[in-house]
């Protein structure tokens, strides 16, 4: 039986495997998992598929607040993101979004669109909720606030091997430079920039793989309730 009625927010870069941690976190306990991330990814793809600049605030935030976006649980247990009614799931993961989407993250009326829906979404527990700001500004009352970091030459090499298992050709130097400028965007975005909220737990998963920082948190938990 899950453990219910609790909020979980797990908060990282890019590359430090918040998003695998969390939807494992949430299986194991049998709650919701939402992927913040995921819808800020699916307005810069809406974005890029009606070539509205990735500069434009004022249609971004237009495209946000217009936006259908939601959860639904498949036949497998699994969480899939649709985007007025299409699974974009996969193509939100694509390099081309990778690149755009802390440009899109860093629009004010975006972050406040998207923020009340995944209040909304929080407000009831019963859910872990990744991204970059969760702790800090959608959950700030999160009973458990986790923030995930890796050095940047290991989160690039994780992101490296993922595009080679997709034939994805890319150089590893590439995928370092590009996470170097998210990191950049992202920590220094005027709205809601990416820190360790206030009493969370730190956690570097530079030398942990998927197991053992899914442990480490299910311990937090579960001795910690």
């Amino acid at each position: 039986m899950g453990k219910k009625g609790i909020s979980i927010a797990i908060d990282g870069p890019a590359g430090s495997g918040k998003s695998t941690v969390a939807r494992r976190v949430a299986e194991a306990l049998g709650l919701l998992y939402v992927d913040t991330g995921a819808m800020y990814r699916a307005v810069t793809l809406k974005a890029q598929r009606e070539k509205i600049s990735l500069d434009d605030g004022e249609a971004l935030t237009k495209l946000a607040n217009e936006l259908d976006l939601s959860y639904k649980k498949m036949p497998d247990h699994t969480y899939r993101l649709f985007m007025d009614g299409e699974d974009v799931s996969d193509e939100i993961r694509t390099e081309r979004v990778s690149t755009g989407v802390s440009l899109v993250a860093a629009v004010k009326g975006v972050r406040r669109a998207l923020v009340e829906r995944q209040k909304q979404m929080g407000a009831a527990g019963d859910v872990v909720m990744d991204g970059r700001d969760i702790g800090s500004t959608v959950l700030p009352e999160a009973d458990y606030k986790i923030f995930l970091t890796a050095s940047i030459h290991e989160r690039a090499k994780r992101r490296w091997l993922e595009l080679q298992a997709q034939k994805v050709d890319v150089s590893l130097e590439e995928i370092e430079e590009g996470l170097q400028k998210r990191d950049y965007i992202d920590c220094n975005r005027e709205t809601d920039p990416l820190r360790p909220a206030p009493g969370c737990l730190i956690l570097d998963t530079t030398d942990l793989d998927i197991d053992q920082v899914v442990g480490k948190i299910l311990s937090l938990i579960n001795n910690n309730p």
